[in-house]
């Protein structure tokens, strides 16, 4: 159970990912449409869990692959913005939410 410090710091960390997604991260993505669907922050507020959605599905291994590789430079960027929040930045560890695939996949077998 979250308490609500970390609920506020997961939204505030959820929207400014997503705004560097689409402003700085863009040309890494190379096309995909990336959402981050939750963000969940360990107790001391030292690490992030960011869940993404990737559009289209087939995509969502390479551009895990390229969020790890880049990791720095969104850590940086989101620091750039929260920085007068909080004592220090938290890690970042990026996970695929296959959700919205798995609702795509129950919907298929339901109309076959």
């Amino acid at each position: 159970m979250e308490n609500t410090r970390q609920q506020k710091i997961a939204r505030q960390i959820q929207k400014d990912i997503s705004e560097i997604f689409i402003r700085e991260a863009a040309p890494l993505l190379r096309g995909a449409m990336v959402s981050v669907t939750a963000v969940r922050m360990s107790p001391d507020l030292g690490y992030a869990r960011i869940y993404v959605s990737v559009f289209p599905f087939a995509a969502g291994a390479e551009v895990m692959k390229t969020l790890e590789q880049n990791n720095w430079m969104i850590r940086k960027a989101l620091g750039s913005r929260i920085r007068n929040q909080l004592k220090s930045l938290p890690e970042l560890s990026f996970f695929l939410d296959d959700s919205l695939e798995y609702v795509e996949n129950i919907d298929n077998l339901l109309k076959e």
